[in-house]
């Protein structure tokens, strides 16, 4: 007697899905589907830069400094962290991402440079770089001041140290700015599908966006303190980033916060700290 072979659970569950991705290829508009993978694309490369800077810091006892945005790929220099070995300080806090210095990709799934931040007090040299030099472990206005005693000798920063940044959200309702992020070390962010404000390989600064959160987060300032990460929205007429009861402004930037509290438990594993 013959006995027919039905499925198995396991083999149910596959074909299930098979099912599931042939689905969402016919639904999806080949557009959407083209987003979408950069989108993802782009978060896996801002993840192993975060690895990557977290790694130099461990190695280096301090932040890397950003390269210059203006400088063409083709340019000698490019790509290379803007540190100065006289003053043992960046040459500046803000430019991009040093992707020649971090072995990391140049741009963003849009062929945009990654902007990138620092706060100076976990940038500057370790006191044990050549020559010695004396450094404050403390923020301006950091309140209480961080004197660690004894002084780490392996770091530019302390347990104590707080960094300068801040990452906000928006309440949906009121578009009241709620802090995601506070006192961080560094922040990056790629500038999305539009690409406003962003530095391209050319050394060519793309047209400034219109909306405020992403205004903030275009902010070529050294002084630039706070950046905004919310949920994509589509350009809107008549919008207000900071106004409820309007629509929010255009935003499709993607904000990665590095802390103090995983640099400073990196380090500590690493042996660089306390």
């Amino acid at each position: 007697m013959s006995h027919s072979k039905g499925f198995t659970l396991a083999e149910m569950a596959v074909a299930v899905v098979i099912l599931a991705i042939l689905l969402f290829g016919a639904m999806v508009p080949f557009s959407t589907q083209v987003d979408i993978r950069n989108l993802a694309e782009t978060r896996r490369t801002m993840d192993s830069i975060k690895e990557a800077i977290i790694g130099f810091t461990q190695a280096n006892g301090r932040l890397p400094c950003p390269a210059l945005g203006t400088t063409p790929t083709a340019v000698a220099g490019a790509g290379t962290e803007q540190f100065s070995a006289v003053t043992n300080t960046c040459t500046a806090t803000f430019g991009v991402v040093p992707w020649v210095t971090l072995s990391t990709p140049e741009t963003d799934t849009w062929n945009r440079r990654f902007s990138y931040w620092v706060s100076p007090i976990f940038a500057d040299a370790p006191p044990n770089s050549p020559p010695p030099v004396l450094i404050t472990f403390s923020s301006p206005g950091q309140t209480p001041a961080c004197a660690p005693t004894p002084a780490p000798i392996q770091s530019s920063f302390a347990l104590c140290s707080l960094g300068i940044f801040t990452v906000n959200t928006r309440n949906d309702g009121t578009h009241a700015a709620l802090a995601v992020g506070n006192a961080l070390p560094a922040v990056f962010i790629s500038h999305g599908k539009n690409g406003y404000g962003a530095f391209i390989p050319s050394g060519v600064t793309l047209p400034a966006p219109t909306g405020a959160d992403e205004t903030a987060n275009a902010n070529h300032s050294t002084g630039a303190t706070n950046f905004f990460s919310r949920s994509p929205t589509a350009a809107a007429s008549g919008c207000n980033d900071a106004s409820g009861g309007q629509p929010f402004c255009e935003f499709d930037d993607i904000v990665v916060m590095i802390s103090s509290n995983v640099l400073i438990a990196r380090m500590v594993a690493a042996g660089k700290l306390p």
